[in-house]
């Protein structure tokens, strides 16, 4: 099965070109052209992950695509595509997984593609099994008291 990806990105050169090179590598690729129509996307679709540029109509638009692709149940992979690599660590603290500076290569970007679909795999993963045994744990909010003999005051 193929796995789907949302492209976003202004630049219709770019949004096509990495749309060809991702499809002749076995992926089901959409595409959007704003933050608008990616938001929309994500609320109707579902996706393995969401590659966004970061400036689309504004220097931080891919930020609002990747909130986006945080609030749906899916939980897809995230990764921002930037010419400008100047963005030091601050893209993790908006919740990207990856960043991917344009130019690049075509193996370099599937391996990093790759890396990044087994890693949140992975992690998916992990969270479902915790969260699966801790559903399986019977909680108690009181602690259990000691029986009393009869006639002792319980304190």
């Amino acid at each position: 099965m193929k796995r789907r990806i949302l492209l976003v990105d202004d630049e219709l050169a770019i949004l096509l070109t990495l749309r060809a090179i991702l499809e002749m590598n076995d992926f089901d690729v959409d595409t959007a052209s704003s933050t608008k129509e990616a938001e929309h996307k994500l609320k109707n679709g579902v996706f393995e992950m969401v590659i966004t540029d970061m400036r689309m109509g504004t220097e931080t638009a891919g930020y609002d695509v990747i909130k986006a692709a945080r609030q749906v149940a899916y939980n897809p992979a995230t990764a921002i595509l930037t010419a400008y690599p100047s963005l030091g660590n601050e893209w993790l603290s908006h919740g990207a997984q990856s960043l991917l500076v344009k130019p690049v290569n075509t193996a370099e970007l599937l391996r990093q593609l790759e890396a990044l679909l087994i890693s949140h795999q992975d992690h998916k993963t992990r969270a479902a099994s915790a969260n699966a045994m801790r559903a399986a744990t019977p909680h108690s909010s009181k602690k259990a008291r000691p029986a009393t003999a009869a006639g002792e005051k319980a304190i």
